[in-house]
């Protein structure tokens, strides 16, 4: 199972997923939502794990380091690895199965493709207290394992659920009492430190570059941007996502 560690694609097809690093198995152990089909370690991870291995029944395979560089194709693992089940793929329909609170304040993505930005926006959502991600077309796989890694295991933790009918779920947010805000840098958005707070907010952020569509941003309640020099016209999403959050949720 290990040898297919660097082929993503072969792992979504079997319906698994790769989690590395002490901090990241860590936390898959400790979050009962998840399923594990095995762990691959060393001894000295094993006895720094000593404490969560036994809450799993999966397989557990002690190896030593330089087998388990052989095995996983890569050496960035700590000394660490487990696969996990994939959960089914869900919608916003799904809310009430997988909201873990009352539900105020959701991050949207479009396009979002970089896993070191998946993560770093995970990340940066689990800190403020996002209680849902909502990925639209084109995003990447928060479940890919640099996504996770970089997330600091965020991705595991911040429930997620997917929206192939676009820009249609800002209508479903909408109807659910959410101000869709659209994190944009057109000079006709409203200044970020203009915007009220909201009982319920959607954050929207689209990818670098080409930023969100035109129907999204159309499909939002209001497009809010943050103000800059003249000398330069964009910050990196995850940033720019940072920055809003905690205008809009600093406790």
């Amino acid at each position: 199972d290990y040898h297919h560690l660097l082929d993503p694609a072969r792992l979504v097809e079997r319906g698994l997923f790769v989690a590395e690093g002490r901090l990241v198995v860590r936390q898959l152990l400790n979050l009962p939502r998840w399923q594990l089909h095995s762990i691959l370690l060393t001894a000295a991870t094993a006895e720094n794990l000593g404490a969560v291995l036994p809450l799993t029944n999966a397989p557990i395979y002690v190896v030593a380091q330089a087998l388990m560089n052989d095995i996983a194709g890569f050496n960035l693992h700590r000394g660490c690895l487990a696969l996990a089940h994939r959960p089914p793929s869900l919608g916003l329909p799904d809310l009430d199965r997988i909201a873990t609170g009352p539900l105020s304040r959701v991050l949207v993505m479009e396009g979002v493709s970089n896993p070191d930005n998946i993560g770093g926006l995970f990340r940066t959502a689990a800190a403020f207290g996002v209680g849902l991600v909502v990925l639209g077309p084109s995003c990447g796989d928060p479940l890919y394992r640099k996504a996770i890694r970089t997330s600091m295991a965020a991705t595991l933790v911040v429930p997620f659920v997917t929206a192939p009918q676009w820009p249609g779920a800002m209508a479903d947010l909408k109807a659910d009492g959410f101000t869709v805000a659209a994190l944009t840098p057109r000079s006709d958005a409203v200044p970020l430190r203009d915007v009220a707070r909201h009982p319920k907010l959607a954050l929207m952020v689209g990818a670098e570059g080409d930023g969100l569509s035109d129907a999204a941003l159309a499909a939002a309640t209001l497009r809010v941007r943050i103000p800059m020099t003249t000398a330069i016209d964009s910050l990196n999403v995850t940033v720019a996502a940072s920055i809003a959050m905690y205008h809009c949720w600093q406790e």
